[in-house]
This record gives structure tokens, sequence and C-alpha cells, in this order.
């Protein structure tokens, strides 16, 4: 059975304003995280908040002890997120070198095995507020911050993990990861969504879609279905059995659901198993990344 890799995305920046399950203060996400991984995801994707404001705030002594704290008690790849640039939850724009300033830091103190480096710009409207008229907001990756993620990531050997929200994504990041062989394979994250304007619906033909742009531009590099504002599930079975992986967690799903981030990764085990995978241990994630860096030359 092939193994697949099961990560789950905890929290995100939507606050409990609109997302109201999940976990914001540190030794909430700390237990959160624990429980994820004792459910069977091998990755852990997590914003940090501020305690006062109750808005996120990427700090290093804030992320820090998530990271520490989740793994004292379970084997899983922690990593953190990037200040949401361009939009309400994370203020104006800042220079690179300052957005990613807690990601070198965890990467000096060895704590980052994978960061969010995202390749290129999205539109982050939502189709409710097209149809009020309302603006969206545009998630900001300006190439000098996306190089400044690939910098650390080659400096420190820390995996990207990259958002491919449209196909210039895919194409803007392999075509840097080509370019950067110190750089490990980056992860290409597919991003679908049901609610947001940007990339595809989460439907099998735009997953061929990706994957034939993928096999062109970066054959053999790992890859996973995602996405906000969704329902995934339709996409496990052809994703796992199209060699992929996949995310789940109440970042992604539709504001306001009463739902559990273990419910959603037990779910997310079941329907894996159901398509003839296995969920994969946090040891055959790191196995199966050194393997294509290594096919892969890198």
């Amino acid at each position: 059975m092939p193994k697949v890799f099961i990560e789950a995305a905890i929290n995100g920046a939507w606050t409990r304003e609109r997302q109201p399950a999940i976990p914001v203060a540190i030794d909430e996400i700390i237990a959160d995280g624990i429980a994820v991984a004792e459910a069977g995801a091998a990755i852990i994707h997590f914003h940090a908040y501020d305690p006062s404001t109750g808005r996120q705030r990427d700090a290093y002594e804030l992320y820090a002890p998530v990271i520490e704290g989740i793994r004292a008690k379970v084997d899983a790849i922690v990593y953190p997120t990037l200040p949401i640039a361009g939009s309400g939850y994370a203020g104006d724009l800042t220079p690179a070198k300052e957005r990613y300033a807690h990601v070198e830091q965890l990467a000096k103190a060895g704590l980052l095995e994978w960061a969010v480096i995202d390749p290129g710009s999205a539109v982050f409207t939502r189709f409710e507020q097209v149809a009020r008229g309302e603006p969206g907001f545009t998630y900001l990756n300006p190439d000098d911050h996306f190089r400044e993620g690939m910098r650390i990531a080659a400096q420190y050997r820390v995996r990207p993990s990259y958002a491919i929200y449209e196909p210039g994504c895919l194409r803007l990041g392999a075509a840097t990861a080509s370019a950067m062989p110190a750089v490990p394979t980056p992860i290409y994250r597919f991003m679908f969504s049901q609610e947001f304007c940007f990339g595809y619906p989460p439907k099998e033909t735009y997953l061929d879609a990706h994957l034939a742009l993928l096999t062109e531009m970066a054959p053999g590099a790992p890859w996973m279905v995602a996405g906000l504002g969704l329902d995934l599930r339709p996409l496990i079975a052809p994703a796992v059995a199209k060699g992929g992986h996949v995310r789940v967690g109440l970042e992604d799903r539709p504001f306001g659901v009463d739902e559990t981030n273990r419910g959603l990764v037990e779910e997310a085990v079941k329907l894996v198993r159901a398509a003839g995978g296995e969920p994969a241990s946090p040891a055959d994630v790191r196995a199966a990344c050194a393997a294509a860096d290594k096919a892969l030359g890198r």
C-alpha cells in the first residue's frame, strides 16, 4: 500500500470570529497538535496568535514553544506560517527579511524541517463577497520575498512547502527550485477552493491539470491536495490513486463548521485506507522526501 502523508492545518489566520473551534492559545495549539498526531497526521501546520489581541502574530517566541511542546510528546513535522501580507489578518507588507525573520530564527535553532515558502501572489476573494459587491484582498508574495524564503531553505536545508494557488505558482516555484539545487525538493501543495475565486474547485479533472504541469516542470516532486474554504473529501481517493498526499484541518474548512481537527484527521485516515493507502509516519515522510532529494540530485 502506498504511504500517504496526512497534514493537519489546525487553525489558520481566520481568528475565532470566523472559525470558532480553532486553537489559539499556545497550550491549546500544543494540545491540538498532539491530538492530530495521535490520530494519524505526520505533519502539523499552524499559526500563532497574540494572546492580548487574538490575532495572528508571527514571532519566534510564540512559534518555538509550540513546536517544542508538540515534539516533546509526539514525533511530527511541525511548521509555522508567514504573515498573510496584503490581508487584514497580518497588517501591511513588510520587507522580505522582516517577514521571514521568525522562519530564519527557527531554522537557526534547529526547530524547522519544513517552511511555508509561497511562489507567487493570489487573489483571495470569496464568491459571497463578489455577490455583495465587496472586495477581497490579494495575498502578496513578491519575488524578493519568495527568494528570501528560498535562501533560508538552501542555507539551513529546510524543505519548502509551496502553496500552488494558480498554475503560474507552480511554474515559478519549479523554475526557481531548478535554479537553486541546494534547496531540498519542495512539496507542491495544490490549493483548491469552493468559497474563494482563486484556482480550481476540488474536482479530479482539475487535479489532472495540475499533475500534467507538475510532470512537465518538476517530475518526481512530492505533491498533496489541499485548499481553503472547501470539502476536500472527493479528492482524497483520486490523490491516493495518483500517488499524492492529503492536507485537512480547520484552517481549510468553510467558516463556522462544527468539527474538530482530530475528527478531520481520523476521517482522512479512513478515506486514505479505503482508497488503498496507509497513513505515513513522520519517519516515512522524511524517508520519502530524502529519497526524492537523492533521485533529483538535491
